[in-house]
């Protein structure tokens, strides 16, 4: 391990807005902010630009910075620090393991930010809006809380909007290309490193807003969703 990670690892430890892997928190994270105030997460949050941005906007609620890699969660809880938001902490553990820190509705929103699109068909499963993860979102996230979906993939955009109609999730909002809208809010106006990067290569962002249903359809409507990511690999 290259000694700058060395050196943030053993930073990370130091950090009090970083949690690694924590142990009974579920239920417990307005006490732990020692307010009330709504708690939001942005999950596979990299460098946590999304988090710290949304922090800065929005004083009276609560972030969390969800992501395994503490290189990249130096970064953010950082910034954090030296910027002095008593309202953004960060989360070090597994995105699938998610559920086993937050207690029933005790989330009332969830942001996922530039995340892996895991374009090979055989990884869907692994998306981030997977209905195997919308599951165990539903296990925290409050009734009618919204998940925010930001990405330059359109493949995970056209993806989720899919996913969107098939488990009867409730559209907010659908913004195809955001930075061609007249208006932009500001939470979408907050750039991450990878936006920057335009990996995908389309010059677009994507923009999604949804709640989930009170009960999704069970597993075997994933059967069919799997047919369908195989009707498309063929027809490309």
């Amino acid at each position: 391990m290259a000694q700058k990670k060395l050196i943030r690892f053993a930073e990370l430890n130091t950090f009090a807005n970083v949690l690694q892997f924590p142990k009974n928190m579920e239920g417990k994270w307005n006490l732990f902010f020692k307010n009330s105030c709504p708690i939001i997460l942005e999950l596979a949050c990299g460098k946590g630009e999304y988090a710290v941005g949304l922090a800065q906007l929005f004083p009276n609620r609560n972030f969390i910075g969800v992501d395994l890699k503490g290189n990249r969660i130096w970064v953010g809880a950082k910034k954090a620090l030296q910027q002095n938001l008593s309202n953004v902490v960060f989360l070090r553990t597994q995105i699938d393991q998610i559920a086993e820190y937050f207690s029933k509705d005790e989330v009332a929103e969830i942001w996922i930010t530039f995340p892996d699109p895991q374009l090979r068909k055989s990884k869907a499963k692994k998306r981030l809006t997977h209905p195997k993860f919308l599951r165990l979102y539903q296990q925290f996230l409050a009734s009618g809380g919204l998940i925010h979906l930001k990405t330059d993939s359109p493949d995970l955009y056209q993806f989720t909007k899919t996913v969107i109609k098939m488990y009867n999730c409730l559209p907010i909002t659908d913004i195809e290309n955001v930075y061609r809208e007249q208006s932009v809010t500001e939470e979408l106006k907050i750039k991450t490193h990878y936006e920057s990067l335009d990996i995908a290569g389309s010059n677009k962002i994507h923009y999604l807003c949804f709640s989930l249903p009170e009960i999704l359809p069970d597993k075997r409507k994933d059967d069919e969703l799997k047919e369908i990511l195989k009707g498309d690999e063929i027809a490309n």
